[in-house]
């Protein structure tokens, strides 16, 4: 599933300009994904595309505010993906809505926990679907593979 949120990343400059879900069902099918991780990478953007409208906070955070992870949240995102996250935040690169929405799509895997890897791709799909504004520098961070998990994206 997540070769094809990175080729969806990499062939489609902006969100709006991929295809309908069927459409783009049958584009990656004939770039030669299979039909099962084609199913769970569209119903996941489809997620995605159903909240980027909404904005899961009631209230903006104040000032000097940060983030306690439920139980579950601190199950799925392990010590090096939350300080990940606040990484993110503390640069610039995220505000809390976005992080949140982050935060619900990583949830919304199927699986225990998520590999700084896996995060990574989960951070881009969610900064490509809402359009904001990608330094280059946070991009190259995003998809520089590195660690244990370096050589392979998980599907």
């Amino acid at each position: 599933m997540f070769d094809i949120l990175v080729y969806l990343f990499e062939n489609y400059v902006h969100a709006a300009a991929c295809p309908e879900i069927d459409q783009l069902a049958r584009k990656l099918s004939a770039a030669g994904f299979e039909e099962d991780e084609i199913t769970e990478a569209l119903d996941w953007l489809s997620g995605l595309r159903s909240i980027s409208d909404a904005s899961p906070l009631a209230t903006t955070p104040a000032a000097g505010a940060f983030r306690v992870y439920a139980a579950e949240e601190e199950a799925r995102l392990n010590t090096e993906c939350r300080g990940f996250l606040a990484f993110l935040e503390g640069a610039g690169a995220l505000d809390a809505a976005t992080r949140e929405i982050i935060i619900e799509r990583t949830l919304a895997l199927s699986g225990l926990s998520v590999s700084l890897t896996r995060l990574k791709v989960i951070v881009l799909m969610v900064l490509w679907q809402r359009e904001l504004p990608l330094d280059s520098l946070i991009i190259d961070e995003l998809l520089g593979e590195e660690g244990e998990d370096a050589g392979q994206l998980p599907n």
